[in-house]
């Protein structure tokens, strides 16, 4: 086999890999209902199942980015890849929900290994344009398997158990693991060996964890005064100030001296966890600050949009599966389409185009999403929206790259996936909390005008937003509590999931609105077909 068909085997089985990680984080949300259904898992331990794989996830993809240039891409991808699985399997045989959130922690490492060094293994082993038909096909995997995880998902639930939703991870694993040892060449700084910056890593961890943590915890634990403390064994929290402003301190504090001393190390010549040298290269400086940006917006609705559909138009998993599809075939038609034009229309012009189609998918959304709404108003903007993930996601993922020197792509990559990640969970909490938040205030509104007693409408309202909506459907059941009042009270509760959702998905357009103006600091970059740069990438 030619070098260059082996380089495109390659590709197929690393485009997997990163399929693994992304599918796993989708394929819980419509898995949830099976799982507190078996385990009896409380409504914290659902929020820390989905959540715990975030939080470990983005706080080590710098350290693995690193790690993977000094000690070999390939070898730090098949160790994670080993041990996602592994994990995988832990977590399809769970017995209680602390086992299964334990999982999901060991996961969130083994992520954190294949993310960064899938984007260093594109990166060393691609040139020209070819690199940018790669990039392509990586960044239109991930958008295409945010929404293949709810169909795949919803399939295994509903024709067999949420276990096999993990189940599912060791066969892909195993494929993974062959196709690299026979098609994926290994690669590594070819400088001489220095020693790890441990202090580094630790500060470094420490702020991504305590960073992530605030922003996902933030609406459960109050972000001022202690709304619900938290807990750890016979311990809670004593004050009335939260916990919350507490970690956004220790953030500022440890990403204050991961700066200093990764400067000072630099200073004197000495190995540093992220080259701050990197930072002096516009296109990876000014393209970083866009893609945090655009994350804000880019996944957000797809947290919401699942619940709505669910519990408010009545589909079952598999079928809210079916209808995020659509999404998927956006991205895959906008890969092709990435690759055809990838060799006449800047990266530059692709992602801005891409991001565009974003803001029109998700807004579209926002004007569609109603209680009478059906599958056939949403489909046509989710394909939108599919197409401008497609072509956004893994063309910013080039322009941030491009000028990286190959010995630090490892260091790049992993700092352009935090940045991505940090951004997703900051996206994450603020349209968590304008969801929920919305869906509170309006409801609460709705009762007052139907003349429900205060306690009963404050009853409902923690029920409908502690439970994301799930019991909207027994408020109209026949032996509702609420007798003849149960039918105006479930649709004044369907009417405001609906407008929480609807302002989510605007506040979503809205970031990704900022995102775009934030690739206005970039310039287009063209290469030659050996990959010297003709035009300096993202000058200003």
């Amino acid at each position: 086999m030619t070098g260059a068909r082996r380089r495109w085997f390659g590709l197929v089985f690393i485009s997997i890999a990163v399929a693994l990680i992304i599918v796993d984080s989708t394929i819980v949300n419509v898995a949830i209902p099976s799982i507190i259904d078996d385990l009896g898992i409380t409504s914290t331990q659902v929020q820390w199942v989905q959540e715990s794989y975030t939080l470990v996830f983005a706080a080590l993809l710098l350290v693995f980015g690193t790690l993977a240039d000094r000690y070999g891409r390939r070898r730090i991808l098949l160790t994670g890849v080993v041990i996602f699985a592994g994990a995988s399997v832990l977590a399809a045989l769970a017995q209680t929900g602390d086992l299964l959130i334990a999982s999901r922690l060991v996961q969130g490492v083994g992520g954190a290994m294949v993310l960064p060094t899938t984007l260093s293994l594109i990166n060393a082993t691609f040139r020209g344009r070819d690199r940018g038909i790669a990039f392509a096909i990586w960044g239109s995997t991930i958008g295409g398997m945010v929404a293949v995880g709810p169909l795949l998902g919803g399939w295994l639930t509903t024709s067999y158990s949420w276990r096999w939703a993990f189940g599912i991870n060791v066969p892909l694993g195993i494929i993974i693991v062959v196709g690299i040892l026979l098609f994926v060449s290994e690669s590594r700084d070819t400088g001489e060996p220095r020693r790890i910056d441990v202090v580094g890593a630790v500060l470094s961890v420490v702020t991504s964890a305590t960073l992530v943590f605030g922003l996902i915890e933030g609406r459960t634990y109050g972000w001022w005064l202690t709304n619900t403390a938290p807990t750890l064994g016979d311990w809670t929290w004593p004050f009335d100030l939260s916990i919350i402003p507490v970690a956004f301190l220790i953030t500022l504090v440890s990403g204050t001296l991961f700066i200093w001393w990764g400067l000072r190390r630099q200073r004197l010549g000495k190995s540093t966890l992220l080259a701050f040298s990197l930072f002096r290269i516009p296109s990876f400086r000014n393209g970083n600050i866009a893609a945090l940006i655009v994350s804000l917006g880019e996944f957000g609705i797809i947290l919401s949009l699942p619940l709505w559909l669910q519990n408010v138009l009545g589909y079952d998993a598999l079928q809210t599966g079916f209808v995020l599809l659509a999404l998927a075939i956006g991205s895959f038609v906008a890969s092709g389409i990435a690759g055809a034009f990838g060799n006449k229309v800047s990266p530059l012009t692709i992602v801005r185009v891409g991001i565009a189609a974003e803001i029109v998918g998700v807004a579209g959304l926002g004007i569609m999403i109603t209680v009478d709404a059906t599958w056939l108003s949403i489909v046509p903007f989710l394909f939108v929206y599919g197409m401008g993930v497609g072509l956004a996601t893994a063309q910013l993922t080039g322009v941030v790259l491009g000028d990286v020197p190959v010995e630090q792509s490892g260091q790049g990559s992993g700092t352009s996936s935090t940045a991505r990640q940090i951004g997703s969970a900051l996206g994450i909490a603020v349209l968590g909390t304008v969801l929920f938040t919305s869906v509170g205030l309006s409801l609460q509104a709705k009762l007052d005008e139907l003349g429900v007693p205060t306690a009963a409408s404050s009853q409902i309202v923690d029920a409908v937003v502690d439970s994301a909506g799930a019991a909207i459907p027994a408020l109209s059941a026949p032996d509702s509590a609420l007798g003849e009042n149960s039918a105006a009270v479930a649709e004044a509760a369907k009417e405001a999931f609906s407008e929480g959702t609807r302002y989510s998905a605007f506040a979503a357009a809205g970031f990704l609105a900022v995102g775009l103006a934030a690739t206005m600091r970039l310039t287009p970059r063209r290469v030659d077909d050996n990959d010297r740069p003709l035009v300096a990438a993202g000058q200003g």
